[in-house]
């Protein structure tokens, strides 16, 4: 994964709970990096071990510092780092989550290595649809749940996200069904 995804775990821990808490979390996952370049890839198994390193320095659970995560990277870190691309993903949650394919597309422009998931919408309703998500890498399933509750925080809309299939319980992918209310003025 690039730097920016371990950034903003470390982001996320020192902005709640400080540096200190921040530097046993990299020791207890044996990760001496000092600084990490948010361009730069650095092994998926880093990122694995920094959040569980987080689970147990914190004493939360995997699944809470994922969706955790997954709310900080929408609202802090895709905001500022990718703040146009964000606004132009629509007006609505319902808009972005039909439009997050074309997210990904353009994100590439910005990180031609990266290999990013694949996000299908069906079932498309007035305030619900069911998001496929599609990936090589393997338990991030609450990490999307955070991402989408992000979303639902971004655009002042109340969500609920329900895991209904799993790639862990033997789907080729992960299905969720979102809903929503209108969103709060």
């Amino acid at each position: 994964m690039y730097g920016l995804v371990n950034k903003a775990i470390e982001d996320l821990v020192v902005t709640h709970h400080g540096e200190d808490l921040w530097e046993r979390i990299k020791k207890k996952a044996g990760v001496e990096v000092e600084v990490f370049v948010s361009n730069e890839a650095y092994p998926d198994e880093m990122t694995y071990d920094l959040v569980g390193a987080a689970s147990e320095v914190l004493g939360a659970s995997a699944r809470d510092i994922l969706i955790a995560f997954g709310e900080h990277w929408v609202l802090k870190t895709a905001a500022t780092s990718y703040g146009a691309m964000m606004r132009a993903g629509g007006s609505s949650l319902k808009e972005f989550l039909v439009n997050l394919p074309n997210f990904h597309t353009r994100v590439q422009m910005i990180y031609p290595n990266l290999q990013p998931p694949r996000f299908e919408c069906t079932n498309i309703g007035e305030n619900s649809l069911h998001l496929h998500y599609f990936t090589h890498r393997s338990g991030l399933t609450d990490f999307v749940v955070g991402l989408v509750q992000g979303l639902g925080k971004l655009y002042s809309t109340p969500t609920t996200v329900k895991v209904i299939e799993t790639k862990s319980a033997g789907a080729n992918h992960d299905v969720f069904e979102v809903a929503w209310t209108a969103a709060v003025a």
